[in-house]
Order: structure tokens, then sequence, then C-alpha cells
């Protein structure tokens, strides 16, 4: 009797075992088939920007890439296209930024470079960045958004209209600071949103006007629009002041002033030293 009832936990061990292999074969071959399918959308745009010579198609292969942020109930959708934003902005940034290089007239082996470069970094990106939902990392998210985002908006903005530009750069605001406050759970989640969309926006109006933009040291005829700077430096600081109000209700001198001194730092030497290089819109 004994013999049996022991032979018998040996078997279920046996199965335990058997399911816990099966369910790792099937986890390592499920990140290996996610891997795969990043790369080849990362791929997939590449190809289309340097083959068509417009980035439409791959506007159209980035949105159809996001279909799951809408198979759910249709009442369920704004609150998963908000979600996914920060995502989207960054996709989207990506692809406009394949576009602008192929503008640049720098040869096709030089673009293909460039254009391989930014690809691992948007790899990257897809791998490594956006799946992590620590808050550090979060913040991250929302900090590459902002700068991709509005790098993207003001590349390609020569000649649009202000009111697109500044609903544009209003969008790229409310997203990544709603990005950040959902990890918050703030309850004025948003309310602060919009306002730091708001901010955003009235910069976004200023930088319409007065566009100043920096020759890249390695491609000279891509330029990196002063205003992205700035906007970082100014996501950075507001993070900062709403991180240490949350954490002790009120905003301590000690947790803002390093922050302050850099992004008043920054911002002052764009505006009286770098100030050379003009883009009129």
């Amino acid at each position: 009797m004994l013999q049996a009832k022991l032979a018998s936990n040996r078997d279920i061990l046996v199965t335990d075992m058997d399911f816990l292999k099966t369910v790792r074969r099937r986890s390592f071959l499920s990140e290996i088939i996610y891997v795969v399918l990043n790369v080849g959308l990362v791929a997939a745009l590449v190809f289309l920007v340097r083959i068509t010579g417009s980035p439409f198609p791959a506007f159209a292969f980035v949105m159809l890439s996001m279909w799951r942020v809408l198979a759910v109930r249709p009442r369920f959708w704004i609150a998963n296209i908000q979600a996914n934003l920060v995502c989207f902005i960054v996709s989207i940034s990506f692809v406009v930024f394949l576009y602008v290089i192929n503008l640049a007239n720098i040869g096709d082996l030089n673009s293909l470079i460039v254009q391989s470069i930014l690809a691992i970094f948007f790899i990257a990106w897809l791998l490594f960045l956006k799946p992590k939902s620590k808050r550090f990392y979060v913040v991250m998210q929302a900090g590459v958004a902002l700068f991709v985002g509005i790098t993207a908006i003001y590349t390609m903005s020569y000649g649009w209209l202000v009111l697109l530009v500044v609903l544009m750069v209003w969008v790229v605001g409310y997203a990544t600071a709603r990005h950040v406050l959902s990890n918050y759970e703030e309850p004025h989640l948003i309310l602060l949103s919009l306002a730091w969309g708001l901010v955003m926006a009235e910069v976004g109006w200023l930088a319409y006007h007065w566009t100043i933009a920096y020759r890249l040291p390695i491609v000279d005829n891509i330029l990196l629009p002063q205003v992205s700077i700035i906007t970082l430096c100014f996501g950075f600081l507001a993070f900062k002041i709403y991180d240490s109000y949350f954490h002790h209700q009120k905003v301590r001198r000690n947790d803002i002033i390093l922050p302050l001194l850099f992004t008043v730092g920054i911002v002052s030497v764009l505006l009286i030293a770098f100030n050379n290089i003009s883009v009129g819109i």
C-alpha cells in the first residue's frame, strides 16, 4: 500500500515537472516570437520608407501593428488609445526620422547606416524600455516620447498651420503627462495632464514663431530643434516637483534645487549662446 502511494506521488511529481518544463518551453517560444515580431516591424518600417520614399505607408503599418488597442469593446477604445499614446508617438516619430534621413541627400550608404542606427534604438525601445512598468522606466518612457515627439513635429512642420503644430504639441504634452501620472494613481489625472498639455502648447506656439535648430555632428543636413531640449528639461523639472509633492505633501526645496538649477542652466545656455542657427517655419 505504501509502495503504491509512493509510486503515485512519483508519477504526480514527474507530471508536474513535465508541466513546468512545458510552460518554460512555451514561455521561451513566446519570447522568441515577441522579439522576431518586433524586429520584423522595425525592418518593415525601414523597408517601406526606403522603397516608397513616403512616410504614409509606414504610418499605416504602425497603426495596423497596434490593432490590439481596438480589439476590445468600443467603450474601452478611448481608454486604450490614451494608454498607448506614448508608444504611438515614439513609433510615428521613428518613421518621421527615417523619412527625413531619406530627404537629407547624404548618399544611399550613409542614409542606410543612420537609419540602421535609429532602428537599433527603436528595437531597444520596443524590447527593453517599453515593456517595463516600474516608475523609473515609466518616467523614462514619457521622457523619450516627449523628446522624440517634439523633435518629429518641428522637423516636419515647416509651412504647416500654427494651429495644427500647437495641437500636436499639446497631444504630446498631454500623453506624456498622463503616462507618468497614471503610475502615481493620481486622482486628478485628467486635469493635470490637460494642464501640462496646455503648458507644452504655449511653448510650442512660441517655438513655431522662433525656431532654432542645431546641426548634428555626423549628419550635417539633419537638424535638432532647440525646443526639443527645452521641453525635455521643463518636463524633468515638472516631474521632480510633482514627485516631491506626492511623497511629502509639499514641494521640498532640497528635492528640486538641483533639477531647477540644471534646467535653468541648460535653457539659459541654449537661449544665450546657441542661437546661431535659425530655421524659420
